[in-house]
């Protein structure tokens, strides 16, 4: 497993740099884990939900590829600009969605996933989406910490490592988003 860490670190590192085929060996060494995150996302979606797990590991890959500028740092870095970009596509779709039906069946989305915010009911994606936008305003690292533990699927150690911070202050700071998400997600607050 180490070793994988490094030889996608390595392949993100040589992509920066600006070589072409890095990108392409890449992707099998990372698509067990995005896939992953898809099909943690979908599955309390709708049976006949239009968005498949695998369209939106293509999704979200894609849009890495065509992305200028990036200085991949290491694998951590890398699973949390996906966890941004899913989370990207997962609320576009949701908005064209909802507007299409005009609201009727919006997507659901259990808050719980991410080390697990227990609710009763399932906030809809798009209620998510404007808690969590909330919360980044107020506080930016909370709502990154969420971010990167619901939307990339990072541990606590690799969001300490991405924000630069101690693993403590994520488990603590994450806890205070937690608390903060289920007030605003609940149906009283409605």
């Amino acid at each position: 497993m180490a070793k994988t860490r490094q030889q996608i670190t390595d392949l993100l590192q040589a992509w920066s740099g600006g070589d072409e085929h890095a990108a392409e060996e890449l992707m099998p060494l990372v698509y067990d884990r995005l896939h992953e995150l898809a099909s943690g996302f979908l599955r309390n979606e709708r049976s006949n939900h239009t968005l498949q797990s695998s369209a939106l590991v293509h999704e979200a890959y894609l849009r890495m590829i065509r992305l200028e500028h990036v200085t991949w740092q290491d694998r951590a870095h890398f699973f949390a600009l996906s966890a941004r970009l899913m989370r990207r596509i997962l609320i576009d779709h949701a908005r064209q969605n909802k507007s299409i039906k005009r609201g009727e069946g919006e997507a659901k989305l259990p808050l719980a996933m991410a080390e697990h915010v227990s609710l009763d009911t399932h906030p809809d994606l798009l209620a998510l989406d404007m808690a969590l936008t909330r919360l980044t305003d107020r506080d930016p690292q909370q709502g990154r910490i969420v971010e990167l533990r619901y939307f990339g699927g990072l541990d606590r150690e690799e969001i300490a490592h991405v924000l630069g911070i101690s693993s403590a202050t994520v488990t603590r700071r994450w806890r205070m988003a937690r608390a903060w998400l289920y007030r605003q997600l609940s149906p009283a607050q409605a």
